[in-house]
C-alpha cells in the first residue's frame, strides 16, 4: 500500500495523459475525490493505483481539480460533485515487472508506478540521474509516483518521473531515476507494480438537429494567417526558456550541464559560478555589487538579473508552459518501438501487434 495519497495523484495523473492522448485536452482531475470517494482505497492513510482506476471505472469518470479541489486531508464525498464524470477510462492494464514492458508502456503514454520513497537522499533530491540509498524489494515500496518520460544521457539510460511533493521538490517536481540496471525490479522497485489506464475514444458529443437552409451569400474574405508564434529556445536536449530569454548553466558536471537556468534578456551574458546575468550591452559582470557593467572600470550600471530554474521537456507536453488550470493540444511523441506482448484488461487477453 502507498502511505499518504500520493496514490491518487500517481492516478489522476495517468488518467489526465490518456485523456489528453485520445482526447486532445488536457483535463487537471480531482485528487480529493478519490480520496474522499474511493472507498476501496485508505484515502491520506494509503491506497492502490489500480483500486483507484477500478473506482473510475465503476463510477463512469472523475470530477476536475477545479471542481473539487484538493484540501490535503481525509474528506466527506461530496456526492454532487462525484456526479460530474467529466472524465472517463475504459480499463487497465498491469505492465510486466521488466524494463523492456516497461519502456514499452511508456513510450505509448504516462504510467503509474509505485517505489521505495523513504530513503534520505531521494527525499533531499536535487537534480542528476538517481541510482540511492532506496530499497529495491518489492516489500518497501511505499510511494507512488507518475513515469512521464525516458532518456539517456553518458551511456546511462533514466526514466523521467513525476513526484507529487511540490514544484520546490526536485527538478520542479520532477526526477530521473537510472533504467537498464541488473536489479530485477529496477532501482527503488519502480519496475514492480506499474499499471496505466486505458481509452478508446472521448466521450461523444451530443448532436445538434440540423440548421434550416439559409440563402446564398457571398463567400467571405480569406483570413489573414495570423504570424507563427516565437519559438522556445532549447536548453540542451531536455530543458527550454521562452524565445526572448537566454539558456545559462546553472549546474555543470564534467562537460554536461545538469540544470539550466533562464536569464530574462535575449542575447544575455551568463556570469560565471553565479546566479546573475546581464544583457549584451552590458557584458561585464559585478557579481560582488549585482551589476552589470558595459566596460573595464566603468562604476555606473545597470542591476544584475537572477537567473530561473529552465522549463523541461517531456514526452507528454510541448514545449510551452502549461499550468494545472490550462487546457491546450497534448502531443505524445510516439516512438517506433514495437512491443510483441501479451495483455489483459479484465482478464481479457490480446495480442499487441
Amino acid at each position: 500500500m502507498f502511505t499518504g495519497s500520493c496514490w491518487s495523484f500517481s492516478t489522476t495523473g495517468a488518467i489526465e495523459g490518456i485523456n489528453a492522448i485520445v482526447s486532445g485536452d488536457l483535463i487537471s482531475l480531482s485528487e480529493q475525490e478519490l480520496v474522499d470517494c474511493d472507498s476501496t482505497n485508505y484515502g491520506c492513510e494509503g491506497g492502490y493505483m489500480d483500486y483507484a482506476f477500478e473506482w473510475v471505472i465503476d463510477n463512469g469518470g472523475i470530477d476536475t481539480e477545479a471542481n473539487y479541489p484538493y484540501t490535503g486531508v481525509d474528506g466527506t464525498c461530496n456526492a454532487t460533485k462525484e456526479e460530474m464524470k467529466v472524465v472517463s477510462i475504459d480499463g487497465y492494464e498491469d505492465v510486466d515487472e521488466t524494463d523492456s514492458a516497461l519502456l514499452c508502456a511508456t513510450v505509448q503514454q504516462p504510467i503509474s508506478v509505485g517505489m521505495d520513497g523513504s530513503a534520505l537522499d531521494f527525499q533531499l533530491y536535487t537534480g542528476g540521474i538517481y541510482d540511492g540509498d532506496c530499497s529495491d524489494d518489492p516489500n518497501d515500496i511505499d510511494h507512488a509516483v507518475l513515469i512521464v518520460g525516458y532518456g539517456s544521457e553518458n551511456d546511462e539510460d533514466y526514466w523521467i518521473v513525476k513526484n507529487s511533493w511540490g514544484t520546490d521538490w526536485g527538478i520542479e517536481g520532477y526526477f530521473y531515476i537510472k533504467r537498464n540496471t541488473d536489479l530485477p525490479y529496477g532501482v527503488c522497485a519502480i519496475n514492480a507494480q506499474a499499471s496505466y489506464p486505458t481509452k478508446e475514444s472521448s466521450a461523444p458529443s451530443p448532436t445538434s438537429p440540423p440548421s434550416p437552409p439559409s440563402p446564398l451569400s457571398p463567400p467571405p474574405p480569406t483570413p489573414v494567417p495570423p504570424p507563427p508564434s516565437p519559438q522556445p529556445s532549447d536548453c540542451g536536449d531536455f530543458a527550454f526558456c521562452p524565445s526572448d530569454e537566454t539558456c545559462c548553466c546553472i549546474l555543470k558536471v564534467l562537460d554536461y550541464c545538469l540544470v539550466y537556468g533562464c536569464c530574462q534578456y535575449e542575447n544575455a551574458v551568463c556570469c560565471a559560478d553565479s546566479v546573475y546575468c546581464c544583457p549584451g550591452d552590458y557584458p561585464i559582470c559585478d557579481v560582488e555589487e549585482g551589476l552589470c557593467l558595459k566596460s573595464q572600470g566603468d562604476y555606473l550600471g545597470v542591476p544584475a538579473s537572477k537567473r530561473h530554474v529552465a522549463k523541461h521537456k517531456f514526452p507528454w507536453t510541448t514545449m510551452e508552459e502549461k499550468t494545472k488550470t490550462e487546457q491546450r493540444v497534448l502531443h505524445w511523441k510516439r516512438n517506433p518501438i514495437r512491443c510483441n506482448a501479451l495483455k489483459h484488461i479484465h482478464g481479457v487477453e490480446f495480442e499487441i501487434p
